[in-house]
């Protein structure tokens, strides 16, 4: 087995998903429990807290930051003096949403020159931009519902009121760059398809709105780089009208997931197929959740979008999938480790000086 590795486990984040993150810090850091995991806490405000102890804590830390240039390492440095207080081998970002998920935090690690599990930056920020992420799954020739953007500017909202025309009811309204069903409505009828774009416009500059069909909600998990492979796929079974925030992680969730999902075998790899497909539309690596919707009537299979960062709490969909494909959870951890280090000797290969 390995030598354990000094983690920099980054967690909070500015981000209507920031408890979210907290508790698949939490799982993350259980289930890295042969590794020196040391917890970095990013509050609302951007502020970094080194953490004592491998428990990721919501509130307290030593204030640091990372320097943006590979000559210092990686270090996190003391915010009171500049001095070391840590050299971590590897960052393990678990950050939802935006500034975490999206690229931001990738484009500093990359500064730094430090491995980090994960997509790089141009993945993360598609993966996070609906917008940006349907435009490259249409390109690929992968399957989706129908679509529109809304931008917060007074044409575009008033050309919106045709949308229940053009796309049928009901719809679903969601902020372009939110993850978790922050802040997405199911509109059944016309007259409240205003105020579900106000509450998605509040989160992000501008709302997807998505044609809504009868389906069941089946996911998929991707880990690789170069070679991405699927695991068994689950099914969603939402306690309530749609797999909202409540329903993923309320305490009194009835939601049931069921790994494996109870397809046939050419339905089963048509998932796979379709997720390993999702994954290197955006040229993610390291690891995503894929969610696709399978019509009911038809079985044909829509790709609803990628997760470049997916939930880690005791109840995600993503690392059970691959425990229900027999990878247990400290392994698939412990992959993913290996799969950032071995990007990161990749890039590190590639020269950074022109000389013809």
């Amino acid at each position: 087995m390995p030598a354990p590795l000094e983690i920099a486990l980054l967690f909070g984040g500015r981000s209507g998903e920031h408890e979210v993150s907290l508790r698949s810090a939490a799982s993350v850091a259980a289930g890295l429990a042969r590794h020196r995991v040391r917890p970095v806490l990013i509050d609302h405000d951007g502020r970094w807290f080194l953490q004592e102890g491998p428990e990721p804590r919501p509130a307290g830390g030593e204030p640091v930051f990372l320097a943006a240039m590979p000559t210092d390492e990686g270090r996190l440095r003391r915010i009171s003096d500049a001095a070391s207080a840590l050299r971590p081998d590897i960052y393990f970002p678990v950050l939802h949403g935006p500034f975490g998920e999206d690229g931001t935090i990738q484009g500093l690690l990359e500064l730094a020159g430090v491995p980090y599990v994960g997509a790089g930056v141009a993945a993360s920020a598609a993966g996070m931009d609906k917008e940006m992420m349907k435009a490259l799954f249409a390109a690929a020739g992968i399957p989706q519902t129908a679509y529109r953007v809304v931008r917060d500017l007074p044409q575009e909202r008033d050309a919106a009121r045709r949308l229940p025309d053009e796309l049928g009811l009901p719809l679903f309204v969601k902020p372009a760059n939110m993850g978790s069903s922050v802040a997405v409505s199911k509109v059944k009828r016309t007259e409240d398809l205003e105020a579900a774009l106000d509450l998605a416009l509040a989160f992000d500059r501008k709302a997807v709105v998505e044609a809504g069909i009868d389906a069941r909600e089946i996911e998929v998990s991707i880990a690789g780089n170069e070679e991405p492979e699927a695991s068994l796929p689950g099914e969603i079974l939402p306690d309530r009208e749609f797999y909202d925030y409540d329903s993923k992680y309320s305490d009194d969730s009835r939601t049931e997931l069921k790994i494996p999902a109870p397809l046939g075998p050419e339905a089963t790899e048509e998932v796979r197929s379709l997720g390993v497909r999702a994954f290197r539309a955006v040229d993610a690596c390291g690891y995503a959740r894929v969610d696709l919707l399978m019509e009911r009537r038809s079985g044909r299979l829509h790709v609803n979008e990628i997760n470049t960062i997916p939930g880690f709490t005791s109840i995600s969909m993503f690392p059970k999938m691959w425990e229900a494909a027999g990878v247990p959870f400290a392994s698939l951890l412990d992959r993913l480790l290996d799969l950032a280090r071995d990007r990161h000797a990749r890039r590190a290969r590639l020269r950074t000086r022109y000389q013809p």
